[in-house]
C-alpha cells in the first residue's frame, strides 16, 4: 500500500491521541481514589455495625434496669403493706412474728435487688459511653467516606474532561488522514490494543521498542518514501522521519 509520506507522518498525531486516551482509560481503571472509597466505606460499615451492637447492649441493659426497678418497687410495696399491718395492731402475736420475719426477708431481697440495680446502672453507664464513642466514630467515618467520594468524583471528572479533549483532538487528527490509510491504522490499532502506527527512531520501532536489523532494516531503508511499511514484530505502521537513522 502507498500513501503520501506526509500523510503517513500525520498518523503520529493520531497515535499520540490514542496513547493519551489509553493512559486515561488505564488511570480510570486503576484510580487509587476508588480504593480509598472502598476502604472508607468498609470502615463506615464496621463502625455502623459497632454502633448497632452498642445500641442493642444499651437497650438490653435499660430493659433489665427497668425490670429490677419494678422488682424493687414490688418488694417495697410488700414491706410497706406488712409494716402497715404491724402498725395497725390488728394482727395476732403469731401473725406479727410472721410479718417481722417476712419483712426481714424482704429487706434482704431489696438490698440484693438494689445491689444488682446499681451494678447494672454502672454497666449501662459504660455501655452508653461506648455507644457515644461508636456514634462519634461512625460520624467521622461517614465524613471520611464523603471526602473520599468527592476526591474520586473530582478525579473522574478530570479524566472525563481529558478524555473529551483528546477524543476531539483525535477526531481532528483522523480527519486529516486519507480514508484508506486511516482504515489500515484503525485495523492495526484494534489488533494491537493500542496504536496503529509508531515512529521509527534511531532504527527502533517506538511501538514495541525493537530495533531493526539485517533484512528488515534493509527493506525499510530501501522502501519508497510513499510505501507504507510495517514493523515485523508488532505490525504497526512504521513512520519514517529524519530521526529514523536510515
Amino acid at each position: 500500500m502507498k500513501a503520501d509520506h506526509f500523510d503517513q507522518q500525520k498518523l503520529l498525531a493520531l497515535a499520540a491521541e490514542d496513547v493519551a486516551l489509553g493512559q486515561l482509560a488505564h488511570r480510570r481503571r486503576t484510580l487509587p481514589e476508588n480504593a480509598a472509597v472502598e476502604a472508607a466505606a468498609e470502615s463506615e460499615r464496621e463502625l455502623a455495625a459497632a454502633a448497632v451492637r452498642a445500641e442493642t447492649e444499651v437497650r438490653d441493659l435499660q430493659r433489665e434496669v427497668k425490670r429490677l426497678e419494678g422488682d424493687v418497687e414490688t418488694v417495697r410495696a410488700r414491706a410497706a403493706r406488712d409494716q402497715g399491718l404491724l402498725d395497725s395492731g390488728s394482727v395476732s402475736a403469731k401473725q406479727m412474728t410472721d410479718l417481722q420475719h417476712e419483712m426481714q426477708s424482704l429487706a434482704r431481697r431489696q438490698t440484693d435487688l438494689e445491689d444488682q440495680e446499681l451494678e447494672l446502672m454502672e454497666q449501662l453507664e459504660t455501655a452508653e459511653a461506648a455507644l457515644a464513642e461508636a456514634r462519634r466514630g461512625q460520624e467521622t467515618a461517614q465524613a471520611e467516606l464523603e471526602r473520599a467520594r468527592k476526591l474520586r468524583d473530582d478525579a473522574l471528572a478530570d479524566i472525563a474532561d481529558g478524555t473529551a479533549q483528546h477524543e476531539a483532538a483525535r477526531t481532528e487528527a483522523a480527519a486529516r488522514i486519507p480514508a484508506d490509510l486511516l482504515a489500515l491504522y484503525e485495523r492495526i490499532r484494534t489488533q494491537t490494543g493500542g496504536t496503529g502506527a509508531a515512529v521509527l527512531k534511531a532504527r527502533q520501532c517506538q511501538g514495541c521498542r525493537i530495533e531493526l536489523f539485517g533484512k528488515e532494516l534493509a527493506t525499510v531503508r530501501n522502501a519508497d518514501p510513499h510505501e507504507v511499511v510495517r514493523c515485523d514484530n508488532c505490525g504497526r505502521i512504521l513512520v519514517r522521519t529524519a530521526e529514523s537513522g536510515l
